[in-house]
């Protein structure tokens, strides 16, 4: 994987020369489609079948997440919602018009980081 080398100030010491990180490159997109291709490629599927059931996946993936469930995606890993709001002073006082955003959030499951641990990283010109 390639990486760029970023400065960033931390926000509590504007004042602070900053530290230099490491920035993921992003490659490329990578698509349902080309997905479709590469497990075809594996499988008796067709490219058409496995991208119909990756579509389904995502257009109902939404309506399980709104229930409040957690998905898990086997060895993939779980998907989940958390909200965001504005605080209120006592639990009476809170409305449900203080959730300010929905985030997905992702956790990879412990197959998908041991897939990662070999990893290796080149810094892109």
């Amino acid at each position: 994987m390639k990486y760029k080398v970023v400065r960033r100030k931390n926000p509590q010491t504007p004042q602070a020369q900053g530290k230099y990180y490491a920035n993921a490159v992003n490659a490329g997109k990578f698509t349902v489609k080309d997905f479709a291709n590469e497990i075809a490629g594996r499988s008796s599927l067709t490219r058409g079948d496995i991208e119909n059931v990756l579509n389904n996946f995502l257009d109902e993936l939404p309506t399980f997440l709104k229930l409040g469930l957690s998905v898990k995606l086997g060895e993939f890993g779980t998907v989940r919602l958390s909200l965001s709001s504005k605080g209120a002073n006592t639990a009476a006082e809170f409305k449900s018009d203080f959730i300010k955003g929905v985030k997905v959030i992702f956790t990879p499951s412990v197959d998908l980081k041991e897939g990662l641990k070999d990893i290796t990283f080149e810094e892109a010109k």
